[in-house]
């Protein structure tokens, strides 16, 4: 497991292996991940995601493991290396965020930039604070501040430790669905604007459809798939696309707005098809994710007429799985090289006469395409 040098670009990239072997329960992973974005560990509860992180934490004896953060060696038994958690450049966001209650949001803050030399300092308080919506708080006592207003302060408080690796353990598991969707803007702040790599430990489909760019499914201590957001969301063959909830990401171009409709039209990669949605305006070009849901595709064999539906995209039929209801079907389509899928019955599977191959159209409404 033994690798040389440091800050080598050829090691770009989060390279983790962990054994680790408990009375009841067992880890033993190997991931690459990337060096950039947001990496999420998924699975059910006892999966393995907490131990993952904490084993990259250096706060779990790891019986053998190798730890390399784009160039950096932090652990590697092999070696002889393990770099206790304080000399690991990493910060930690909790599931509570256990800020100072003694003392003010700024105080709490301070106490994370204090951690760091003023002259490895990467980000500045002033602006966490912008990041995370947090200026107007600064002289708050935590006891006053919401629990979306913590856990944003716990956050900002993890970055001005200016971490080359934030790991974030469930943040909003603990917030009701209001405070969720009141933080969730300032995560993709996060993603969009700092180039820290995140790894992020999440059950939820919903949040890892909108944050991660790579995801990791774990089961009983097993990574049983690992890759881009877009192709794991599409595999027919994983658990997490066959609920309700199954939705694909869709990467895109914004290249029109219709001022009058609030219509934003979205160029789709590697062909010809847009996708419109109601949206506030965007400047031409803007790099966009959209989030499509399984159950708000349906599929035609002969182009609409004055139909309500505004997206209509040619797609070809790759795959079809039974969803988890069992008079249902999920169906894979490749729309020009950009992957959907499609909820539907049985029933209508039959009546298309639907195979792998067979041309036709999806129909999504624009009030269902989300951004």
């Amino acid at each position: 497991m033994s690798r040389q040098g440091h800050h080598d670009t050829v090691n770009a990239g989060i390279e983790a292996r962990f054994r680790v072997d408990y009375a009841e329960f067992s880890l033993d992973v190997d991931l690459r991940l990337p060096g950039r974005g947001v990496s999420a560990l998924y699975g059910h509860s006892g999966s393995g995601k907490t131990t993952c992180l904490r084993c990259m934490a250096g706060l779990a004896p790891v019986t053998r493991g190798y730890l390399c953060v784009n160039g950096d060696v932090w652990l590697d038994t092999e070696a002889g290396v393990a770099l206790p958690a304080h000399r690991r450049s990493l910060g930690y966001v909790f599931q509570e965020a256990n800020l100072f209650a003694h003392l003010t949001v700024l105080r709490n803050l301070e106490f994370g930039l204090k951690r760091i030399p003023a002259a490895q300092r990467r980000v500045d308080l002033q602006q966490a604070a912008e990041l995370l919506g947090i200026s107007h708080l600064l002289a708050r006592m935590p006891a006053g501040l919401s629990g979306g207003e913590r856990q944003r302060v716990g956050i900002a408080r993890a970055l001005l430790t200016s971490p080359n690796l934030l790991l974030m353990d469930e943040p909003l598991a603990s917030l009701d669905v209001a405070r969720k969707q009141e933080i969730l803007p300032y995560l993709e702040r996060l993603h969009d604007e700092l180039n820290i790599p995140v790894i992020y430990v999440s059950h939820s489909p919903q949040e890892v459809a909108r944050l991660a760019d790579h995801l990791v499914l774990l089961d009983g201590g097993r990574a049983v798939a690992s890759g881009s957001i877009e192709q794991m969301l599409t595999r027919l063959d994983l658990p997490l696309v066959l609920g309700d909830d199954a939705a694909v990401v869709v990467p895109g171009i914004v290249v029109e707005f219709d001022p009058e409709y609030r219509l934003m039209s979205v160029q789709l990669p590697g062909g010809t098809s847009r996708l419109r949605l109601v949206h506030d305006a965007l400047p031409s070009g803007s790099a966009i994710r959209l989030s499509v849901h399984a159950r708000d595709v349906s599929i035609t064999l002969a182009y609409p007429q004055q139909s309500s539906i505004v997206n209509v995209i040619p797609v070809r039929v790759q795959e079809m799985a039974p969803a988890d209801h069992p008079d249902h079907i999920l169906v894979r389509l490749d729309a020009e090289g950009t992957p959907l899928l499609a909820r539907i019955t049985r029933y209508s599977r039959d009546q298309l006469g639907l195979t792998p191959g067979t041309h036709a159209w999806a129909q999504i409404k624009a009030v269902s395409v989300m951004a």
